[in-house]
């Protein structure tokens, strides 16, 4: 779960930088970062779901 929570946080962050929201490094503004940032950030909300699903079902820890 703590991958998860890392990936969705870099993935919001890179996507913010891309679509020039958040400015400061030479990644804003730049289309491939938003699609990065937006595939890394499904991937660890997928990540996250699965974790607490496991924790939920008794199966995690």
């Amino acid at each position: 779960m703590v991958v998860g929570v890392l990936l969705l946080f870099f993935g919001v962050v890179w996507s913010l930088q891309g679509s020039g929201a958040v400015g400061g490094s030479g990644m804003s503004g730049q289309a491939q970062w938003l699609v990065i940032g937006v595939f890394v950030a499904v991937v660890g909300a997928i990540m996250l779901v699965g974790g607490v699903r496991k924790l939920r079902a008794g199966e995690g820890a």
